[in-house]
């Protein structure tokens, strides 16, 4: 194919990319396709473009779950097309600017509104958002350092040494160790809580069963806590506790790079919030343009009504000429309703009634 007429206007939306992929389709040896609509100026094509076109907004703003308010490309490119589709039909050359200005102050008017509810959301920001979050890195860092502190002090000066503290009793044994942490896991196991198992490094020990995920959570606490998921290899479960203890440094050095990140953002902000709509100019000189042609376009209107009720008037006043030798209906009436006063006349002198009644004159 390299060719596509619609020569009518389509009642679904869907309809007019369903019958263009018969054509913009893999497949086509084509490289290049062309697709013409067909409308007829002065015709019901311009009411049909438009119902098509409302369909089209309110279709892409359900389906693409976009607010309006959000960005300018809530409105539909297709329901674009569908608008100027429906401007050409008009014929009006004032008609198809005040559609182009329609679809740029909308664009606009989103852009603007757009701009408006991300200044708010950074006044939100800056009074409530930034300032907890550094609030509370600032907090977390303090734990990470103190913990990290810690850790330096009570750690093992050598892989040789060590111990831990399960129950009321201290292994220093790895092996023995490891499978008391197991033996404690069929205790947790059966607990709904926590349990406090022992003490690490100067770090509690405490041990949990999840149901749900079915599997024993160690948790090595100090300012901070850190979890471990408890194995089945004795010695690994040793191996995963000081690598989380291992870890605090990485997590004290993220913590930090994120309270930098958020007290940038927050400076950024602060510009921002300040910075006006930059295309208000634009919108206001659109606006004042637009409203000038709604003027122009309602004068329009209302000379053509004022012409067609001057017609209607001139119509209604000129009486139609009767053809010679044609009596109306009203003479009709007129004559008959003298003959039924004169019947009226006559029985009354038939029968002798007072001449003094009177006959209501004919008005």
């Amino acid at each position: 194919m390299i060719a596509l007429h619609h020569l009518d206007v389509p009642w679904r939306p869907a309809d007019i990319q369903q019958q263009e992929g018969r054509i913009l389709r893999q497949g086509n040896l084509n490289p290049k396709v062309k697709i013409f609509r067909y409308v007829t100026e002065g015709t019901f094509d311009s009411y049909s473009w438009q119902v098509i076109e409302n369909k089209q907004k309110f279709i892409g703003q359900i389906m693409t779950s976009k607010s309006p308010v959000r960005s300018c490309e809530d409105i539909d490119e297709a329901a674009l097309s569908y608008a100027e589709v429906k401007a050409l039909a008009t014929g009006n050359p004032y008609i198809k600017e005040k559609m182009d200005l329609d679809i740029q102050v909308s664009k606009l008017k989103l852009l603007k509104a757009e701009h408006t509810s991300q200044r708010y959301r950074l006044e939100d920001n800056i009074l409530k958002r930034y300032p907890l979050q550094i609030t509370s890195l600032k907090e977390q860092i303090a734990k990470y350092q103190e913990d990290a502190e810690t850790y330096q002090q009570h750690k093992f000066p050598s892989k040789d040494i060590f111990s831990v503290k399960l129950g009321e009793r201290v292994y220093t044994d790895k092996k023995e160790a490891g499978e008391a942490l197991l033996e404690l896991c069929k205790l947790a196991k059966q607990s709904d809580t926590e349990l406090a198992i022992g003490e690490y490094q100067s770090f509690s020990m405490k041990l949990s069963f999840e149901a749900l995920l079915f599997k024993f959570i160690l948790k090595l606490s100090g300012k901070n806590s850190y979890k471990v998921e408890v194995g089945t290899d004795p010695l690994g479960n040793l191996r995963k506790m000081n690598n989380a203890l291992e870890g605090i440094a990485k997590k004290l050095e993220a913590s930090t790079q994120e309270l930098a990140t958020v007290e940038h953002q927050l400076e950024v902000a602060k510009e921002e919030v300040t910075k006006p709509f930059l295309q208000e100019a634009e919108l206001a000189e659109k606006l004042e343009r637009l409203s000038e042609l709604n003027a122009l376009l309602n004068m329009e209107e209302r000379t053509e009504e004022g012409i067609a009720l001057e017609e209607g008037e001139k119509q209604e006043s000129e009486e139609p000429e009767r053809p010679a030798g044609r009596i109306s209906v009203i003479e009709k009436l007129g004559e008959k309703r003298k003959e039924v006063e004169q019947h009226k006349k006559n029985d009354i002198l038939c029968h002798g009634e007072k001449t003094e009644k009177k006959i209501m004159p004919e008005r």
